[in-house]
């Protein structure tokens, strides 16, 4: 699974939503023909993201080249689940990439168009939050 090496900051303060803000970067296809693309905000986590690029890379059978776009490396801390308040920031669980609306997640190239969406459509089904494929 995905997991920095190395961080700057091991706990991070959680941040305040601003309403739906959409993505300014990672708008366009970089890297290959087809896409998936976000249409909702969510977090997500490195196991979410495994388990979409496990499921498109089991269709494509060693086929194409396929481009993770995301990383996650915002820290999630959490406490014993009966612990009492008054402990201090719990440790860190887990790791998340903040997803809004327009971010490319995952690149196919080296497959035909039907191949391709077909992947793309499944991988869709692991991740939290809607998503469309696109193309170039």
């Amino acid at each position: 699974m995905l997991i920095p090496k190395k961080v700057k900051h091991r706990k991070w303060q959680k941040g305040r939503s601003k309403g739906r803000l959409v993505e300014t970067r990672g708008l366009k296809l970089n890297y290959g023909s087809f896409g998936l693309k976000a249409d909702g905000a969510a977090w997500m986590t490195s196991r979410q993201i495994e388990a979409a690029r496990k499921t498109i890379t089991n269709f494509l059978k060693r086929r194409g080249r396929l481009w993770i776009r995301i990383f996650p490396d915002k820290p999630i801390t959490l406490q014993a689940p009966e612990k009492t308040l008054g402990g201090g920031k719990g440790s860190v669980d887990h790791y998340v990439f903040p997803v809004r609306p327009g971010r490319i997640l995952f690149e196919i190239d080296g497959v035909d168009a039907e191949t391709a969406k077909e992947a793309l459509r499944r991988a869709a089904y692991k991740l939290p939050m809607k998503s469309r494929v696109i193309t170039k």
